[in-house]
């Protein structure tokens, strides 16, 4: 066995405990995502117990044509087995299952350029049990849809619209307007759809470890689970995707992700849950005003994936069962900023109440922002000069010369959607980046 160190462990045990053997220094081994999770145990915030993988265990895999590093496998069962001691919990038990969130963490942020799977660990078993244990049946059918859809589309690569196209149907049948208006009995047979979809779309071929009576079947082995989705996310460093923004934004190909395991935090479990994603300070213009979104009963992707009308971060403290949480939320917004000395970006859910950090990371801005906030923290004692200057990429200032709306303009608004850059288009809209390259191609201004 290898004498280099794999696995990583963080965060709190079922007893409140909480276990660190990272640090945010070690970004390049931890990558960004699992530094700063170990870093905020240290100072003391709520952080589910799980482990990170290595970037350097990526890289090996990668390069040896993902083929697992000696050793790398027997070091992950280790600190699974451990991180179901600390939870009191197993993967799969029929009886009280221990479900975690599988994702991708680079040594430098990369938002939305790699893959995530959540509620891993669930099986038709398991699932029975959890509803034994919560009394919850539709959270419990909800949470095992929205794995088959994730693991399906993420792991296995099968087209996410044929289950969105599937979801909208039942809403349809059902004469509902949202997810979570469906039955639990609804959501079950949603659960049975999914897994037909899943079994008719994944070949056995090259899956062989799926089949199961002589036909592709969801797979009901948790171990079997969790290693197809550390090795899609080791996987997603090379999408398409992933390495174009590399490219744009000067990041070395040789630094590989790692992978953080982690106990999931539910926030679809009714209205005293809530999940979302927010900014110490505003990206957009470098406001001191909180800025980002939330939802309700829901899980993360529902509030990053654009498929849902998010709630601003503001209006969390008007929700009566939220409202300790909010309280909780605006205490560590300041720790985090005076802990980094700098805009934080952070994931949070509120489970039942009881709010956890999931991620945070010294959040992107615009070149307006990063003007303002590197003044303003300056006035604050935050950052000396030197470093309010050091902070300004001299590329960035371009965002500055970018035709922006006349906000007195009169418009014909025709569409709303969540904004994502820095100034104003004109042109013909398409959705996709490769119908954007092949309108240019034709001269079309897209």
């Amino acid at each position: 066995m290898s004498d280099t160190k794999r696995v990583y462990r963080f965060g709190s045990d079922a007893g409140g405990a909480d276990i660190t053997e990272g640090a945010s220094s070690m970004n390049y081994t931890l990558g960004g995502k699992g530094a700063n999770l170990a870093e905020m145990c240290r100072i003391g915030l709520p952080v589910p117990g799980g482990y990170t993988i290595t970037c350097q265990t990526c890289m090996e895999y990668s390069s040896a044509g993902n083929v697992w590093p000696e050793g790398a496998l027997a070091e992950i069962e280790e600190a699974t087995r451990d991180l179901e001691a600390r939870m009191g919990k197993r993967l799969g038990d029929p009886q009280d299952p221990l479900l975690v969130s599988v994702r991708s963490g680079a040594p430098f942020s990369m938002p939305g350029m790699m893959d995530t799977v959540l509620n891993l660990g669930l099986t038709d078993a398991s699932a029975e049990g959890l509803i034994a244990q919560t009394g919850d049946p539709h959270f419990v059918w909800d949470s095992y849809r929205r794995f088959i859809q994730m693991f399906s589309d993420v792991v296995m690569g099968v087209d996410g619209d044929l289950f969105e196209n599937a979801l909208t149907e039942k809403r349809l049948v059902a004469g509902v307007k949202t997810d979570a208006e469906l039955s639990a009995d609804e959501l079950h047979e949603l659960v049975g759809e999914f897994k037909r979809i899943f079994c008719e779309h994944v070949s056995g071929e090259e899956h062989p470890e799926l089949i199961q009576n002589g036909a592709v079947a969801f797979p009901q082995d948790p171990s079997i689970q969790l290693k197809l989705a550390i090795e899609a996310v080791f996987g997603s460093w090379m999408n398409e995707r992933a390495c174009i923004y590399r490219k744009a934004n000067g990041i070395p190909d040789d630094l590989g992700t790692a992978v953080n395991v982690q106990a999931m935090a539910y926030g679809n479990k009714g209205e005293t849950s809530a999940t979302g994603v927010a900014f110490t300070r505003n990206p957009a213009n470098g406001a001191r005003e909180r800025y980002g979104d939330f939802l309700v009963n829901a899980q993360g992707e529902d509030v990053v994936a654009g498929i849902r009308n998010t709630v601003p971060i503001q209006k969390l403290a008007e929700y009566p069962a939220l409202k300790q949480a909010a309280d909780d939320l605006e205490r560590i917004f300041q720790i985090l900023e005076n802990h980094f000395h700098d805009m934080c970006d952070i994931e949070f859910t509120i489970e039942q109440g009881k709010l956890w950090m999931l991620q945070t990371r010294v959040g992107k801005r615009t070149a307006t922002a990063a003007l303002r906030i590197a003044i303003e923290m300056v006035e604050e004692g935050l950052i000396d000069k030197e470093t309010a200057v050091r902070r300004i990429d001299p590329a960035q200032l371009d965002q500055l010369l970018h035709p922006q709306f006349d906000t007195s303009a009169k418009v014909e608004v025709l569409a709303r959607g969540l904004n994502a850059s820095p100034g104003a288009a004109v042109g013909e809209v398409v959705f996709s980046s490769d119908d954007a390259v092949a309108a240019a191609a034709e001269g079309r201004p897209c």
